[in-house]
């Protein structure tokens, strides 16, 4: 088992991502600890035996357990952590916190635009724009542009992101509704919250349903064929959480019969999206490459708390920031 952080300044990080310029922005801290970058799974493979400290969230695969003598501590560089083995890190005495949070502004921003993209349909006008469409006044109520004072907005899942969607929307004049586990700790951010076991209940209210849950068991599939039956036909869909927290065969029907009026969709079962995936021809539906997390602070934010785990660690502070192992 890996011994106790006594000394952090012995110790050496491993920053592992496809894209993010975690070694640069560390460098700029100036903390003297030792610390290098891979860029891909073969690297991390390769190098994490060198590694104290890994912080790392896509390129992780449980097998790399049996390739690092000296991990001590994981830096999940995201949110999510279903990717890692945690009775395995525990047996290990490996610590794992994750980075909720981190992206809580970027993730809300991103919902909130989503849900005016598909009011004000910026989707289709930019799609008009590519085949120089000039289009018409419409006279169809229904097909107009609308606004959003006065609509409502159901939040399944009020975290951090889904709270401050809550105080973003409220802007606009929404009115906000909610689910969370324990609806005890909510105040003043929304009209009504329930717990997750009234969802279908509260889907027939809502104008836009925004998905800022994490993935769980409980999650799993969550928006399926009862769901959507039971929503707006003039309702829409925005998904911040994991793709699989949604059925997606039963989205696929729902948005080409006009179940739903349409969605905005960030993550998907497979990413990225196969370039023959169905979706990508769906008029109704706005699509981002799983980006709603995406910020130029991310790689600041997620240091901060790694910096601050580092401390609580080398003080002999067994509660983590975000900690999950």
């Amino acid at each position: 088992m890996p011994t106790p952080f006594h000394t952090p300044a012995d110790l050496t990080i491993c920053f592992a991502h496809v894209a993010y310029q975690m070694e640069a922005t560390f460098a700029q801290r100036e903390t003297g600890l030792r610390h290098f970058q891979v860029w891909s799974r073969q690297e991390l493979a390769d190098r994490l035996p060198d590694a104290d400290v890994l912080v790392v969230s896509g390129f992780w695969q449980n097998s790399l357990l049996e390739n690092a003598p000296k991990l001590r501590f994981i830096q999940s560089i995201g949110a999510g952590v279903d990717q890692f083995d945690q009775a395995a890190l525990r047996a290990r005495g490996i610590r794992l916190a994750n980075a909720s949070g981190v992206n809580r502004n970027a993730v809300s921003e991103h919902a909130i635009a989503s849900i005016l993209a598909l009011a004000r349909q910026l989707h289709t006008g930019r799609d008009n724009q590519r085949q120089h469409i000039w289009r018409g006044m419409i006279s169809d109520l229904s097909q107009r542009e609308d606004e959003l004072g006065g609509k409502t907005l159901l939040i399944v899942g009020l975290g951090a992101i889904g709270s401050r969607l809550a105080k973003l929307a409220k802007a606009f004049d929404m009115r906000v509704i909610a689910t969370k586990r324990n609806p005890a700790t909510v105040t003043g951010l929304v009209d009504e919250v329930h717990t997750p076991d009234r969802l279908l209940h509260l889907l027939p209210q809502a104008d836009f349903v925004a998905l800022t849950c994490p993935l769980t068991p409980e999650t799993t599939n969550l928006i399926d064929s009862a769901a959507f039956d039971v929503m707006k036909p003039n309702a829409y869909l925005i998904n911040m959480a994991r793709g699989r927290c949604v059925d997606e065969p039963a989205l696929l029907a729902a948005l080409q019969d006009g179940t739903i009026a349409g969605a905005a969709i960030d993550h998907f079962w497979d990413e990225p999206l196969p370039a023959d995936s169905p979706f990508w021809d769906v008029e109704n539906l706005l699509i981002t490459p799983h980006t709603a997390g995406e910020t130029r602070m991310y790689e600041e934010n997620v240091i901060d708390i790694l910096l601050e785990n580092l401390r609580r660690l080398g003080e002999g502070n067994e509660e983590l920031r975000n900690q999950v192992v």
